[in-house]
């Protein structure tokens, strides 16, 4: 088995240097990621399995776990019971999250406090893996391995969304999951992963979007009837189902209540915070979404010289990234549906994680670092709209610049002229990439 780059293709169009970070080839970047793509030896294995599952048993040991799932359990026990799930103001899932959360209201509270957890890291190793197969990264590389030990110990939210138990780890899975299954031309597959997640939680509805601009019709049919259809089934076997749209949604639009304000980074919650006024703030975050789905339509229209999986993954999270600036609420774990995929892409050299700028905006979500008083606690969504609003300038930053797509002749060693465009995997790797 080749290992070097093994199916990576890191040397593309624009490894000369991009004049944002970027290292070209030979330079410290490209060594570091040679060495990173390297088999991992048994003591990295062992060290990340023990930082992962460490994570996940002491917050089992803690007294406040699985807050945010609890919401989703009552309500399932509220329809076991024959009432309405949204009687209660915190449910605010569609009706089709009920009937998925009936196996958690079944089983005993002692096994779903160590069963949590471990689903939540599971669902967000899920994530990881389909991002490294997007860029073709051998999974027992020392990037595999080890990068997403580090990102789960460094990187607050990712204990902050194991500890609460969210269902935004589905998201985080289902993302990468769907990106990868649209990259081997299975879009089908891609819409029914992506509807299957949006009838857990309906985070992944912006995604319709990359579907339409794709004109994968059968995938976005996928991702709209799906949750439908579970939601009408939900809907039928609950009473009062229309408080849905007469009490859930309302308190949703409005950005729920003082409950989630201190935790809310959107720029809708977080400049009027800072003094700046409501009717300001709000034009305001939806000219930067606007701006960044703009950004998206860019980036796609742009092709990439070696497979597409870039652009898909740079308009895919710029989109995500635009309707985090105008949700309500919008939560520091909102981030884990994107992070994975932009990191893995770093072995690109061409990508936005390249960039110095894409780890200097992560700089405030990195645990120790010792924060004035008044950015912790009930005033941390200032930071967490700091790194939302810096990563989606970065992506679309670099979505809009010139894209170099490298179609100039190519005249090689004993070789004739071509015009086609360089791509650095071999059929070998080629053929291992798509053997996963």
């Amino acid at each position: 088995m080749k290992w070097e780059n093994q199916g990576v293709r890191n040397r593309g169009a624009g490894d000369g240097g991009d004049g944002d970070g970027a290292t070209g080839v030979g330079g410290t970047g490209s060594r570091l990621i040679d060495w990173l793509l390297q088999p991992a030896a048994r003591s990295w294995q062992v060290v990340s399995l023990a930082v992962l599952l460490g994570i996940a048993v002491s917050t089992s040991l803690r007294a406040n776990w699985g807050s945010d799932n609890a919401f989703v359990v009552k309500a399932a026990e509220t329809l076991l019971a024959g009432g309405s799930p949204y009687e209660d103001k915190r449910f605010l899932y569609l009706p089709s999250a009920v009937l998925m959360a009936v196996p958690e209201a079944l089983l005993p509270r002692e096994v779903l406090r160590w069963v949590l957890p471990l689903g939540m890291s599971g669902l967000l190793g899920v994530g990881w893996l389909a991002a490294l197969r997007m860029f073709a990264v051998p999974l027992r590389s020392r990037f595999a391995v080890g990068g997403f030990a580090v990102f789960a110990l460094l990187y607050k939210p990712y204990i902050n969304l194991v500890l609460i138990g969210n269902w935004t780890a589905i998201s985080a899975a289902a993302l990468p999951v769907a990106l990868l299954l649209a990259h081997r031309s299975r879009w089908g597959s891609a819409g029914l992963v992506v509807g299957l997640a949006i009838a857990c939680k309906p985070m992944l509805v912006p995604l319709g979007l990359l579907f339409l601009v794709a004109r994968r019709w059968r995938a976005l049919a996928a991702a709209v009837l799906v949750p439908l259809g579970f939601s009408l089934a939900g809907a039928l076997v609950m009473p009062s189902p229309s408080l849905f749209f007469t009490k859930t949604l309302p308190f949703l639009l409005h950005g729920q209540d003082s409950y989630a304000l201190p935790w809310d980074a959107s720029p809708i919650a977080v400049l009027p915070r800072l003094g700046v006024p409501a009717p300001v703030a709000v034009p305001v975050a939806f000219a930067g979404a606007c701006a960044g789905l703009w950004a998206a339509w860019v980036r796609w229209r742009r092709e990439d010289t070696d497979g597409g999986e870039l652009r898909l993954v740079e308009t895919a999270c710029m989109v995500m990234l635009a309707a985090f600036l105008v949700s309500r609420p919008s939560f520091d774990h909102y981030l884990l549906v994107v992070l994975p995929l932009l990191m893995a892409s770093v072995v690109r050299s061409d990508s936005a994680a390249r960039s110095p700028w894409f780890w200097a905006v992560l700089g405030p979500q990195v645990a120790g670092i010792p924060w004035p008083s008044e950015l912790e606690a009930k005033r941390r969504a200032f930071k967490d709209c700091a790194t939302l609003c810096g990563l989606m300038i970065v992506l679309a930053c670099r979505a809009v610049r010139s894209g170099r797509v490298t179609l100039e002749p190519v005249t090689t060693a004993g070789s004739p002229p071509r015009t086609e465009p360089e791509c650095a995997a071999t059929p070998a790797e080629s053929a291992s990439r798509t053997a996963f």
